[in-house]
């Protein structure tokens, strides 16, 4: 049998980003789909290999283009390559002659609005970044949201802020509050990102500004570590990075069998949303129970009791259970319960997730009352629901037509 040919391709992605993660295991998802033989040279930070880049002997190229050092160091090369970014409004901001595979920045904005609605809001504000060049994919999405409020006669509420670092971090903070404090309330706001998102939950936990009841949050990335740094569980846009990694690798894998695919874009839309606490909006009239469910959300799972949710609301214990069987049909222990068990699912959805762990950090006081509350609350085990969700991720999603040469 004729071995296939094999080749040494760059990989200009930073690893310390979830979006570059994921597109790189695009990538190999596609090697190990088909019979590529390709030998990946990938640096932790490639930004301090970029100069002499063009020197590089290697076959071919897929770069992240969002960096526009990146862009520039590429210009001089004659290897082929494919550009991985962010969707432009402009057609002429795409670069000249590179096959760019593009995550719909309109796309993502757009879920993220129509899940806001939704949730019933009626106001809506975007956290993005100071204007950079190292930000245009911030500044596309935007753009994205400017032009949806436009489309539907609603004034643009943008806050860009300032690019945190140690020394800026009170600056920024104090900043996002003062925002927060002027906004319209409720209101549903759109972040550029998970990180951007987090930053604004933390404001609101400093300013005592109960998420989601008064502000609902969601981001974009689907980042695991943006939501283990959250207090409240963080709704996320999932990008379809996993397709842009593949669709990069296989217009690569053309280009070196001779295809010339000169600019060629392609646009991957967003993979779904994962809904989580910090967008699930759900309206209170009494501020004692908007309150008490701001407690509970970010303390349900160190084994707060209804006392200490009275407490800190600073009514008594019968007069909160008044409010909530008023207000929410439930009492209050079943409001801490019901988040416990949305943290516990979260947990059984992750790789390698040990229950007895799971069970100890949802405050769950044994395994025994975890299996217990998901017999009776979804009619399954601990471990029959983790399965149910494996099996669930482990389903073949449609890839989208990709040209040929």
């Amino acid at each position: 049998m004729k071995m296939p040919t094999s080749h040494t391709i760059a990989l200009l992605f930073n690893g310390n980003k979830i979006y570059d993660r994921e597109i790189i295991a695009g990538i190999a998802a596609y090697l190990n789909s088909t019979r590529v033989s390709w030998d990946l040279y990938l640096e932790e930070d490639f930004r301090c290999r970029l100069p002499g880049i063009e020197r590089w002997r290697g076959d071919g190229i897929i770069a992240d283009f969002d960096d526009p050092a990146v862009c520039a160091a590429l210009e001089r090369t004659a290897l082929p390559v494919v550009a991985v970014g962010g969707s432009y409004q402009d057609p002429a901001d795409y670069p000249a002659r590179v096959p760019y595979v593009a995550t719909d920045n309109y796309k993502l904005i757009k879920l993220a609005y129509e899940h806001l609605i939704e949730a019933g809001l009626s106001r809506f504000a975007c956290f993005s970044l100071p204007e950079a060049a190292v930000n245009r994919w911030a500044q596309q999405r935007e753009q994205a949201y400017c032009a949806l409020m436009r489309r539907d006669r609603l004034e643009p509420l943008v806050y860009r802020g300032v690019s945190t670092s140690a020394p800026s971090w009170d600056e920024a903070v104090e900043g996002q509050i003062a925002w927060l404090h002027s906004l319209p309330k409720p209101i549903g706001i759109i972040a550029v990102s998970d990180a951007r998102a987090r930053q604004l939950m933390q404001a609101c936990m400093r300013a005592g500004i109960a998420v989601p009841e008064q502000v609902a949050v969601i981001g974009i990335d689907n980042d695991p570590m943006a939501r283990m740094l959250s207090r409240i569980p963080l709704s996320s846009v999932i990008q379809g990075t996993h397709e842009m990694g593949r669709t990069a690798a296989h217009l690569l894998h053309q280009m070196l069998n001779g295809a010339r695919l000169d600019g060629t874009r392609i646009l991957v839309p967003p993979a779904g949303l994962n809904v989580l606490a910090s967008s699930n909006h759900q309206p209170c009239h009494h501020p004692h129970v908007m309150q008490a469910r701001h407690f509970i959300r970010q303390y349900a799972c160190q084994g707060i009791k209804t006392g200490q949710v009275a407490d800190y609301v600073g009514v008594s214990r019968s007069s909160l259970e008044s409010h909530f069987r008023q207000e929410l049909g439930r009492s209050v222990h079943d409001e801490i319960l019901r988040f416990k068990l949305d943290a516990a699912k979260a947990m059984l959805g992750r790789e390698g997730a040990n229950i007895a762990d799971i069970a100890v950090g949802c405050g769950f006081t044994t395994v025994q009352y975890l299996h217990a509350v998901f017999k009776r609350e979804l009619g399954c085990t601990p471990r029959e629901y983790q399965e149910r969700q494996e099996r669930a991720a482990a389903a073949p999603v449609p890839s989208p037509l990709i040209p040929t040469a």
